[in-house]
This record gives C-alpha cells, structure tokens and sequence, in this order.
C-alpha cells in the first residue's frame, strides 16, 4: 500500500514536470512567433517608407540617351532631390510628353539667352562658363535670339549640344516649376563613378 502511494506521488511529479516543461515550450515557440511577426512587420513598414521616400522626395532616375554626355551617360542611377528652386548650372529632370528628361539650367525667369554661332551661351549679355562641355554647338535651334524666359521657368540645355533637344527647340521650351521632377546630386551606379554630379 506504501509502495503504490510512493508510485502513485513520483507519476505525479513527473506530469507536472512534463507539464512544466511542455508549457515552457509552449511559452518559447509563442514568443518566437511573436519576434518573427515583429520583425517582418518592421521589415515592411522600413521597405514602404523606402518607397515612399523615394517616391515623393528622392527619385531614382536612370539615364537614357546621350543628351547629356559626357555629364551622364546611359545606364546611369541619379539620385535626386524634389523641390522647384533651380539656379543655374544645376542638372534637373522634367515631365515632357509623358516621359522624363534631363538637361541642365542655363537662365532663369526674366533673363535673357544667346548663344552666338560657335555655340558660346550668353545670360544678360555675359558669356557663361560651361566646363562641363567637351564641344560648344548653337544646335538645333527654332527660337528667336536673344531670347528671354518667361515668368516662372526655366531655360535648359542638354550638355551634348549637337543632338540635344531642349529649350532651344519651340517644341519643348521652357521648363515650368510644376514639371520639374527632381534636382539631379548623386550618380549611385556605376559603383566606380559614385559621387556627386555637376
């Protein structure tokens, strides 16, 4: 009778261990679901707000075409910054005809452009410095020079003068704020020309 009660209290202290430890494992698996819920959601709450960023306020754009050679080339990334207060000499991509083109600013509202037949630029009768060209071109050109930019716009030119199309040309023109896609910062592929573009 000793003995079965003897048995009888070890069985029970061996359920109630393996109760014990059948609920810590049950504890250590919930709260591993609950790390793997956890992170995932970080993950795509970080992937979103990547998107998002990157959508509204700093734009991918990748080059193609040679209009803006030697300054970019095709297969190019640009990062690039949102924001509608351009000066000269900056690199920025504009809506046109539904797509996306890049060219450089070269005057601003109420200011007059020439550019002479060697393809030398003129802003208010001073001659532009333009170190990013390997040759001057007057291009295609269709407007009237001098020619002066019309209120809240800007005046672009591709740096590859001979083929570009831009603000030269009745066609496209002028740029107005509301086009402007981005200003032009960073080159982030090719990974061995990385940096910052002018």
């Amino acid at each position: 009778m000793q003995q079965e009660t003897v048995d009888k209290e070890t069985s029970e202290e061996v359920t109630t261990r393996q109760l014990r430890e059948e609920l810590d494992q049950e504890r250590t698996r919930g709260r591993q679901r609950q790390i793997v819920t956890n992170t995932i959601f970080i993950l795509i709450t970080v992937a979103a707000a990547a998107v998002l960023i990157a959508t509204l306020a700093l734009p991918i754009f990748h080059i193609y075409g040679k209009s803006m050679a030697p300054t970019l080339n095709e297969g190019d990334l640009i990062l690039s910054v949102k924001g509608e207060d351009m000066k000269t000499g900056d690199l920025i991509a504009f809506y046109y005809n539904n797509k996306i083109l890049i060219k450089r600013v070269i005057a601003n509202s109420g200011d007059w452009v020439n550019i002479d037949e060697s393809g030398n630029v003129f802003v208010n009768d001073q001659m532009i410095q333009e170190p990013y060209l390997q040759k001057k071109s007057k291009g295609i050109c269709s407007i009237k020079l001098p020619y002066q930019v019309p209120d809240g716009k800007v005046f672009v030119m591709g740096d590859n003068r001979d083929i570009s199309i831009d603000s030269r040309s009745k066609e496209i023109g002028c740029i107005a704020g509301e086009q402007i896609a981005g200003r032009l910062e960073l080159r982030i592929w090719p990974l061995g020309k990385m940096g910052f573009v002018r």
